[in-house]
């Protein structure tokens, strides 16, 4: 009877493209005994280049145990399993022949994918980040060095499985490591105040439409909070202070209220999605599907959003928190109005309001409450999601106040922002206070 084998791999990249390299274990899918491990520096490569190289080493240690042998194939490569499983195509040059070559290992009747969290492919990501730390002493992974298979023995027994990771967290955790953290592999920033998980957010929210790597859309900027606290940027901050809560930011798909530009906040009629919006929200379903970084939902409590979060939700295998902190701008007695009519109506009510972020639309909310309270549930989120990535379905003005006290600007920086609706913008928060933008206003999923 032939056996069967579980492999799993994993590949990383410290800069995507940048120095990187793979891991891979070969299980016996019976005893759980490991029974082969493989790991390899391969230079400069993107995460995804890494990946596949791990997927290809994997599948020729469980052939060369037993030609015959089934394989299951794990990773926590959402875009590997996909195009592995033939359900995505593959369009990226560098991945062709590197699925092709895995195609070749074994018979396609022997080997089957499955996509895991993160948090349960920590024996093949140590062994990728053991070989970029060899990598980084001009040296080659060497498996007699490897305490690879002794630390995810003794951390399994330890820890509880985690929530759904990303393979970008774990390229994160990787450069972190390039930056003085060896073998503890998390994610931080760097010296210079640049972000060390420069672009993969982005990556990771384009990677559908894109189905490419290394991207790169860095920027580090401190987040101010409350406007009065400066912490410490560039060779002041520290260099390893664990991976940061990452909130991806999803403006609600269109409502009927949306194309003729009306004022639609928390005080109206709580319009639900049109038929475009809906669409929209399945469009941003599968990007962020592409590459299973999402690992939470939470969602303002008014219709539109809510319908949009458990489209991505449904899609992703998540549930949807509700955070009241999240909701629009009530814009009292100017719902439902265009601007046009808000100003020939109200004219002098509108002139200040456009002056000052403390006045209110009659029986209404000004932007330094909205500010108030969204910067509470970001507190609150921080917390609960520190070192995890967590998707925010809201709207437009707590997407542009998260990203305002993210760069420390002035209020008046609300009116100067795009953002259309089933946008996705990205912020991470770091653990001393700093906070990088890394994304505004992504629409590439929706064309």
């Amino acid at each position: 009877m032939a056996q069967e084998f579980i492999v799993e791999a994993d590949g990383g990249s410290r800069g995507n493209p940048g120095p990187a390299g793979y891991g891979a274990v070969v299980i016996d899918a019976v005893t759980g005994e490991t029974l082969a491990e493989t790991a390899e520096y391969v230079g400069v490569a993107t995460n995804n280049v890494a990946e596949y190289k791990g997927l290809v080493a994997g599948l020729k240690a469980a052939r060369d145990l037993d030609p015959d042998a089934t394989v299951r194939v794990r990773m926590d490569s959402k875009l590997v399993v996909e195009q592995m499983s033939g359900r995505w195509k593959i369009k990226h040059p560098d991945m062709k022949p590197l699925a092709a070559e895995a195609a070749a290992v074994l018979p396609r009747t022997q080997v089957t994918y499955q996509w895991i969290p993160r948090e349960k492919n920590k024996h093949a990501d140590r062994l990728a980040n053991e070989a970029m730390d060899a990598g980084k002493r001009g040296e080659q992974w060497s498996p007699s060095a490897s305490t690879a298979d002794l630390r995810a023995a003794s951390r399994a027994a330890a820890e509880p499985a985690g929530p759904p990771g990303d393979a970008a967290a774990g390229a994160a955790k990787a450069r972190a490591a390039l930056a003085g953290a060896t073998g503890k592999a998390t994610g931080g920033t760097s010296p210079g105040g640049t972000s060390t998980d420069a672009g993969a957010v982005a990556a990771d929210v384009r990677a559908a439409h894109s189905v490419a790597a290394g991207d790169s859309n860095t920027s580090s900027t401190t987040n101010t909070g409350t406007d009065t606290a400066t912490p410490p940027v560039g060779w002041a901050a520290a260099a390893d202070l664990g991976a940061p809560a990452t909130f991806v930011l999803l403006r609600h798909g269109e409502t009927p209220l949306t194309p003729e530009k009306r004022f639609s906040g928390s005080g109206g009629s709580d319009p639900s999605l049109s038929e475009v919006g809906r669409e929209q929200a399945v469009r941003v379903a599968a990007a962020l599907a592409a590459r299973g970084t999402v690992q939470a939902v939470v969602s303002s409590p008014l219709l539109r959003c809510q319908e949009t979060a458990r489209t991505v939700a449904a899609r992703l295998g998540l549930d949807v928190e509700l955070e009241p902190g999240l909701r629009e701008t009530d814009f009292g007695a100017w719902e439902g109005l265009t601007f046009a009519e808000a100003r020939e109506r109200y004219p002098d009510e509108l002139t200040a309001w456009l002056a000052s972020p403390n006045v209110a639309p009659p029986g209404g909310e000004s932007f330094a409450e909205v500010t108030s309270r969204v910067s509470a549930a970001r507190d609150k989120l921080q917390a609960a999601y520190a070192g995890r990535t967590v998707l925010l379905v809201t709207h437009v003005t707590p997407v542009k106040t998260l990203v305002r006290l993210a760069l420390g600007a002035p209020p008046e920086s609300l009116f100067r922002m795009e953002l259309s609706a089933a946008s996705l913008s990205a912020v991470a928060y770091y653990a001393d206070g700093n906070a990088s933008v890394r994304l505004l206003n992504d629409t590439g999923h929706l064309r």
